[in-house]
C-alpha cells in the first residue's frame, strides 16, 4: 500500500527583511541564510538578492554588517569578498533512503546523534543512491524545510552497483532504465557495452563508472534476460533486482553431492529412536522439502506424547564448509509466486534432510507429554531418528478430520482438539490473533495467471503452527532458563506496539465502523483479537489488516533475550524450519553445544548473524511481495473490462489508492487525473478535500473504479473512478 512519507519537508516559508532599518535583526538574517547554507560562499549582492531586501537603506546596511560579522568571528571572508558561515558542522554516517528524484533522507546510524533523518538535496548527494553507507557533513541549523540538513561528503560503502532494467536502443547510445523505483537516474551504456540486448529487452547492468559532473553514470550489461513482458524474464528480473541468487556455488553444490546417504549404525545409536512410533508430515500439496514431522503416540497413563521432529540440518552441513557459506549467505529460502529459490542445495533440502516417508531420517525433536487439557506436564529436547508412515497433504488431512475416516483420522482428531485448547490457552494468554490475507494464482504452463484466489487457513493448518509455536517457546525458555538468560542464543523477539501509532491505527480502523480501545495498555491484544474478529469476511479486512501490521513493531532476530508480544510468549526462538531458514541452524548449533556441556560462546559475532538474517528476511520478503504485484498487475491487464468494487486503501497528496475487493489488487487513482476538482491534502485525516464541491476522499471509502492503464516494468495498476459516463472515460493502455 502506498503511503505518504511522514519524512517529506514541510513547506515553510521565511520572511524577508523588508522594510526594516534594524541591524541587528538584519545581522541575524544574514547570520541564520549563511549558517543554512553552510559551506557555500556568497557576496552582497547575491544576499541581498536571495533575501529579497528591496529598500535603499537596508541595502546599503548589509556590507557594513557583514564586516561587522567577520570582526565578531561569525563569519568568514575571502579575498575576494565572499562570505561563508564559520560554525562548526557535525560529521555523521548513516544510510541513504532515497524517496524521490529530488532529495533523499540519511538514516543516522547512530539515532541519537542528531534530531530525525537528515534531507540531503540531490545536488548534494554525491552520487550517492539509495541503500549506501555515507558520511555527510549536518549543516548547524534547519534550512527552509525546518528539518535537518546536510551533504554527503563521500560515500563509505556502495550498497549495490548491478541494476535490472529495460533497454532503450537510439542510433548513436543507449540507456537502461531500471526497474528499481528508488533507482531515479538512467544508466548509459555504450553501444559495445549491450552484450548483444536488444531494444526493449530486460538485462542486469553494472556500474563502471560516474564522474562528479555526469548526470547519469555509465555502465555495461552483463547479463541479458530476454523480451519485456514474459514471464521467465521478469522474474529473473526481479531475482537480480534484489539479488537473488540464480544457481548455487560450485563447491557447495559439490558438498552437497558428495554427502553419503547411508546413516551409521553409530550415529543412530547416540539418539533416541522413534521409528516405531507413529510419525507423519502434513504440509503443501506441491512441497518437496518436509522439514517437519509430528509424532503421536497414547501414554498408560491417559496423557498424550507428542513429538516435534525438526530435520538435522546441521548433522550436514558442518561450520566452516562451502554449504555452511551458501547457507549463511542466502539465510533463508524465497517463495516467488511460481517457484521456490531454496536456501539449501536440493540433494540436501529435497533429499538427504528432507523427512520423506518410508525413510529414516536424523531430526532434533522437542517431545511432549500433555495431558487431557491440553497441558505440558513435562518435555524432552535431543535428537531423534523417525520413520515417517505417511506424508499428508493439508487437504488430505483435514479431509481425514472432516469426514472422520481415512488414514489416521482418529489420531488427526485428537490432535487437532489438544491444538485448539493449546491455541486457546494463549490467546487467553495475550497472544494477538493476525490471520493476514494470502493471495495464490493459478498459472498456465507460460507462467499466465488464469485465476486469482485467497488462501483459506483451517483446521489442520492451525494444528501444525501450535505444535510448531510449541517447540519454539519450549526450546527459548529451556536456554534461558539453563541460565537465567545469560547463555548466549538466538531469540525471535518483537516489541510491544507504539501507542501513539496504535492509536492512528485505531482511528482508522473506526472509519470501517469499527471500535478499538487502546487506552488500556495492558488490554492492547485483547481490543485487536476483537478487531480481527470482527472483520473476518468483511471488504476491509485486509486493509486493516496490514494497516494493524504496520502499527506493529517488526519480529527479528537476535541475541537479546526479549520477549514476543504477538505470540505472547516470554521467550521465543526459530527451531523449526532449519531447511529454509539459516537462524534455526544456529538455533540447532547452539542447543546442541549447550546439551553438551558447552559453555556460552561470546555473544558478538551471533548477533551479527542475526542482524544478517533479519536483512536477508525483508529482502526475501519484499522479493515475494514484487512477485506477487507482478502477477495482479497481469491478471488485470487481462481482465474483464468494467467496473469494480473497491475500498481506499491508502491517500497521499498525489493520488488515491484502491484495493479491488474481489482480487485484492491495488491501484492508483491519481490526483492529476482527478478532473471533477482541484483536491487539497489533509495528511492528519489522510484524505483528500475538493476545493470547490468539498467533497472528500477518505481511507476506508467504498467506492467504484474502473481499470485504464497497466504497467508491468513499474508493476503499477491506474484506476479511475467509475462515473458510469463512457465518453469522458481514457482509453485503456496496457504495457
Amino acid at each position: 500500500m502506498g503511503r505518504k512519507s511522514d519524512r517529506k519537508p514541510s513547506k515553510k516559508t521565511h520572511s524577508s527583511p523588508k522594510g526594516t532599518n534594524d541591524s541587528a535583526s538584519l545581522a541575524r538574517k544574514l547570520l541564520q541564510f549563511l549558517d543554512a547554507n553552510f559551506g557555500q560562499e556568497f557576496n552582497a549582492k547575491q544576499l541581498i538578492k536571495r533575501l529579497e531586501i528591496r529598500d535603499s537603506l537596508n541595502k546599503g546596511g548589509v556590507e557594513p554588517v557583514l564586516y561587522q560579522l567577520v570582526a565578531e568571528g561569525k563569519i568568514s571572508r575571502s579575498p575576494r569578498n565572499y562570505f561563508s558561515s564559520t560554525r562548526d558542522p557535525e560529521y555523521i554516517t548513516g544510510t541513504v533512503d532515497f524517496v524521490n528524484p529530488r532529495f533523499a533522507f540519511i538514516i543516522p546510524d547512530q539515532p541519537d546523534a542528531v534530531e530525525g533523518d537528515i534531507l540531503v538535496k540531490d545536488a548534494d548527494l554525491k552520487h550517492a543512491l539509495d541503500g549506501d553507507k555515507v558520511r555527510v557533513m549536518v549543516f548547524p541549523v534547519k534550512g527552509k524545510t525546518g528539518r535537518t540538513e546536510g551533504r554527503v561528503l563521500e560515500i563509505v560503502e556502495r550498497n549495490r552497483d548491478e541494476f535490472v532494467g529495460r533497454v532503450e536502443i537510439s542510433p548513436r547510445f543507449a540507456f537502461v532504465v531500471p526497474d528499481f523505483k528508488k533507482m531515479h537516474k538512467d544508466i548509459f551504456v555504450h553501444r559495445g557495452e549491450l552484450l548483444g540486448a536488444q531494444h526493449n529487452e530486460k538485462v542486469i547492468v553494472k556500474l563502471t563508472e560516474w564522474r562528479e559532473d555526469d548526470k547519469n553514470p555509465t555502465g555495461k550489461v552483463i547479463r541479458v534476460l530476454g523480451k519485456a513482458g514474459l514471464h521467465e524474464v521478469e522474474i529473473h528480473s526481479i531475482m537480480a533486482e534484489f539479488g537473488l541468487p540464480f544457481e548455487y556455488e560450485k563447491e557447495a553444490d559439490a558438498e552437497a553431492n558428495a554427502i553419503p546417504e547411508q546413516i551409521s549404525a553409530k550415529e543412530i545409536k547416540a539418539r533416541k529412536d522413534f521409528r516405531d512410533v507413529l510419525t507423519f508430515t502434513i504440509d503443501p500439496a506441491d512441497a518437496k522439502d518436509f522439514d517437519d514431522a509430528i509424532s503421536y503416540r497414547k501414554l498408560e497413563n491417559g496423557n498424550h506424547e507428542i513429538g516435534v521432529h525438526i530435520a538435522d540440518v546441521t548433522h550436514y552441513v558442518k561450520p566452516k564448509t562451502a554449504l555452511e557459506k551458501e547457507a549463511y549467505n542466502r539465510a533463508t529460502s524465497v517463495y516467488l509466486v511460481d517457484r521456490t529459490i531454496p536456501m539449501l542445495p536440493e540433494r540436501l533440502s529435497n533429499g538427504l534432510c528432507s523427512l520423506r516417508p518410508k525413510e529414516d531420517k536424523l531430526t532434533f525433536a522437542c517431545v511432549f507429554e500433555v495431558d487431557p487439557q491440553a497441558k505440558v506436564v513435562n518435555h524432552w529436547i535431543g535428537r531423534t531418528i523417525i520413520h515417517s508412515d505417511r506424508r499428508f497433504a493439508y487437504e488430505e488431512a483435514q479431509e481425514c478430520i472432516d469426514t472422520q475416516s481415512g488414514d489416521h483420522f482418529q489420531e488427526l482428531t485428537l490432535l487437532n482438539t489438544l491444538a485448539k485448547k493449546i491455541r486457546k490457552q494463549r490467546f487467553d494468554q495475550g497472544a494477538v490473533n493476525f490471520e493476514t490475507v494470502e493471495v495464490k494464482f493459478k498459472l498456465d504452463e507460460k507462467g499466465t495467471p488464469l485465476g486469482l484466489f485467497v488462501k483459506e487457513r483451517k483446521d489442520i493448518h492451525k494444528l501444525i503452527e501450535e505444535f510448531m509455536l510449541l517447540a519454539n517457546k519450549y526450546v527459548a525458555e529451556f536456554i534461558f532458563r539453563k541460565n537465567q538468560g545469560m547463555d548466549t542464543f538466538v531469540y525471535r523477539t518483537h516489541d510491544s506496539p507504539d501507542l501513539d501509532r496504535l492509536e492512528t491505527f485505531s482511528g482508522f480502523a473506526k472509519r470501517f465502523g469499527h471500535q478499538m480501545d487502546t487506552t488500556q495498555p495492558q488490554k492492547i491484544s485483547a481490543a485487536l483479537n476483537k478487531l480481527m474478529d470482527e472483520i473476518q469476511g468483511k471488504p476491509e479486512q485486509n486493509v486493516l489488516e496490514q494497516l494493524a501490521i504496520r502499527s506493529m513493531a517488526k519480529a527479528k532476530y537476535t541475541t537479546e533475550p526479549k520477549g514476543h508480544f504477538g505470540l505472547a510468549f516470554a521467550h521465543y526462538t526459530h527451531f523449526t524450519s532449519p531447511i529454509r531458514r539459516y537462524p534455526d541452524m544456529m538455533v540447532h548449533r547452539l542447543l546442541e553445544h549447550y546439551l553438551e556441556g558447552g559453555k556460552s560462546p561470546e555473544a558478538n559475532s551471533w548477533e551479527q548473524k542475526c542482524l544478517h538474517s533479519s536483512e536477508r528476511e525483508k529482502r526475501a520478503a519484499d522479493a515475494e511481495r514484487a512477485s506477487i504485484k507482478y502477477k495482479q498487475v497481469e491478471y488485470m491487464s487481462l481482465a474483464e473490462v468494467r467496473d469494480y468494487d473497491g475500498i481506499v486503501s491508502g491517500v497521499t497528496e498525489w493520488g488515491v489508492f484502491v484495493e479491488i475487493t474481489e482480487t485484492k489488487c491495488e491501484g492508483m487513482i491519481r490526483v492529476q487525473d482527478m478532473n471533477d476538482d482541484y483536491y487539497d491534502f489533509d495528511e492528519r485525516n489522510m484524505r483528500l478535500i475538493g476545493s470547490k464541491t468539498k467533497k472528500m476522499i477518505t481511507l476506508g471509502d467504498k467506492v467504484l473504479v474502473r481499470v485504464v492503464n497497466t504497467d508491468i516494468d513499474r508493476r503499477t495498476i491506474d484506476l479511475e473512478f467509475a462515473d458510469h459516463d463512457r465518453k469522458k472515460s481514457r482509453p485503456r493502455a496496457f504495457n
